[in-house]
């Protein structure tokens, strides 16, 4: 079985296994499963098992694979962009759209020298999203920006819930916020004892496909949010850019924020600004730093079963 190589990068601890060879991938994917190799150009079977989406599994289990929060797939562009966007979560499942897969991903495609950059288009599941390489710090780190599209922001009833400390007293504001992907953002008092790794999960199902789940607070400064995620498909992650750009959109809304603040996830802080008369429409832009973490060679038959560990006899 060939080699495949992928690149890691991180936004704010949000790491994505990036693979800029996606026929590579896909072939990988199906020898993986027991198909025998493609011959060049043919895309391989339509129908049947999600091949790829068991190597994504497999490739970003923390324990028996590489470790990531996802997988990201160059593909080529179809809709008016530069290059698509593939985006495979931690358990396989293919998502619309990750505000810091975006922002890791038009790195990774510039440092390739896929595109000469400092802009890049690039096509999603959620529409075309344009990328803005800022800043260079040095080698394999930057400052991105990415438009986040139109955010539309929809007020729910307030959550109480034993497992949401002083909501029972006093239930949490909550928003449903569709950033390309589908968002529960609750406003709570304070983010000390909640913990995320309980709620999470229950919280994830209650929308038919599954959401992301933000725990946001104001501060700890003026312009400024803090979060905690649950991300969809990958569960506790250290940040969300789709989560940050939600959660500025949903307290925004309810005239709590401002268009510009500072999210500071548990990983570290991104900038979110906010644009447009229909405070329920906004159009989102988020902004921080990336970082290459390494490149990797990965046999895939090497690769262990995703949640299962052998024990030698």
């Amino acid at each position: 079985m060939s080699v495949l190589t992928l690149v890691k990068y991180h936004g704010l601890g949000n790491d994505f296994l990036v693979a800029l060879d996606g026929r590579g991938l896909d072939a990988a994917a199906r020898q993986r499963a027991g198909h025998a190799p493609t011959e060049p150009g043919d895309p391989g079977p339509s129908t049947g098992a999600d091949h790829v989406g068991e190597l994504a599994r497999a490739l970003c289990d923390r324990h028996t694979g590489v470790g990531a929060d996802g997988l990201l797939i160059l593909r080529s562009a179809v809709s008016g962009g530069d290059v698509r966007m593939e985006l495979r979560n931690a358990d396989g499942g293919r998502a619309e759209t990750s505000g810091n897969g975006l922002r890791c991903f038009a790195l990774a495609t510039i440092e390739a020298g896929y595109l000469p950059g400092p802009e890049v288009a690039i096509e999603t599941d959620a529409g075309v999203r344009r990328a803005i390489l800022r800043h260079r710090y040095g080698h394999g780190s930057a400052e991105v920006s990415v438009e986040m599209g139109r955010l539309r922001v929809t007020s729910l009833d307030p959550v109480a819930d034993v497992l949401l400390p002083g909501s029972v007293a006093l239930p949490w504001p909550a928003w449903h916020v569709d950033a390309g992907n589908p968002h529960l953002v609750l406003l709570a008092p304070s983010l000390q004892g909640v913990v995320v790794a309980a709620i999470g999960p229950a919280l994830e199902k209650q929308r038919p496909g599954g959401q992301n789940v933000e725990v946001a607070t104001c501060g700890p400064g003026n312009g400024e949010l803090s979060l905690l995620v649950w991300e969809r498909g990958a569960g506790m992650t250290l940040a969300c850019g789709t989560g940050s750009a939600a959660a500025a959109a949903a307290l925004h809304s309810a005239g709590i924020s401002a268009d510009r603040v500072r999210v500071h996830n548990p990983g570290g802080t991104v900038e979110v600004i906010l644009a447009g008369d229909d405070p329920l429409a906004v159009v989102a832009e988020l902004a921080g730093p990336v970082q290459r973490v390494a490149r990797i060679e990965v046999e895939p038959a090497d690769l262990g079963e995703p949640g299962v560990v052998a024990v030698a006899p």
